[in-house]
């Protein structure tokens, strides 16, 4: 498994104003958007590509252009539909479908309430979208479930991470081919689950359910 965490200074700036409680849900909105596009930046750069030959208006030149099959964007209901726009906006050729799946407040084990994706995933690159990874439950059943359709590699974003989310996706990949791509790497979880020192509850915060 691979980690990268984005310490880009316009990063940090975004994740400052969305840590803050005092940001009303427009803005949080607005900067998620920013921020998912900074981080769908770094985790494409392994985005499959192929060479193709066009016409420029001096000469023929070869560039490249996104390879098919194309890439499957996965937003985990409901909060990682407020990380889509940030994703398409910089992979627009990507297909996208979506998982449910929600967390037990007392087991905290994740269950899956809804699905739409394709049913063969064969080598296909997928880019998981879940704004927070504390255990690690809701995002580990999710690349479970890419695996299990055929998916050749997973790569997710997050906003946050927490060390004990990070341990527990490690330990249930085993060798498969995962990159979690980071906003920050906090420091612990707390005794409820959530992240610290985090930003709350990411859903309610996009969505004004606080």
């Amino acid at each position: 498994m691979r980690v990268h965490v984005a310490d880009h200074p316009l990063i940090t700036h975004k994740l400052t104003v969305l840590r803050d409680k005092r940001t009303p849900s427009p803005v949080f909105r607005q900067l998620t958007e920013e921020l998912i596009t900074l981080l769908a930046y770094e985790a494409t750069r392994s985005v499959r590509v192929e060479e193709v030959e066009i016409q420029t208006p001096v000469t023929t030149t070869v560039g490249v252009r996104i390879a098919d099959p194309k890439p499957l964007v996965v937003p985990i209901l409901r909060a990682g539909l407020g990380m889509l726009e940030g994703m398409v906006k910089l992979l627009p050729t990507a297909e996208v479908g979506f998982l449910g799946m929600a967390r037990n407040e007392e087991t905290l084990e994740p269950t899956t309430y809804a699905e739409r994706l394709p049913e063969d995933l064969s080598d296909r690159q997928c880019f998981v979208l879940d704004p927070m990874l504390a255990t690690g439950g809701s995002l580990g059943a999710a690349i479970e479930f890419l695996f299990a359709r055929g998916a050749q590699n997973v790569t997710a974003i997050c906003i946050l991470a927490a060390p004990e989310g990070l341990a527990a996706i490690e330990k249930q990949i085993g060798d498969r081919d995962v990159t979690l791509v980071l906003g920050s790497l906090d420091e612990r979880l707390d005794e409820k689950g959530y992240i610290v020192p985090g930003l709350g509850d990411a859903g309610d915060r996009l969505y004004g359910t606080v």
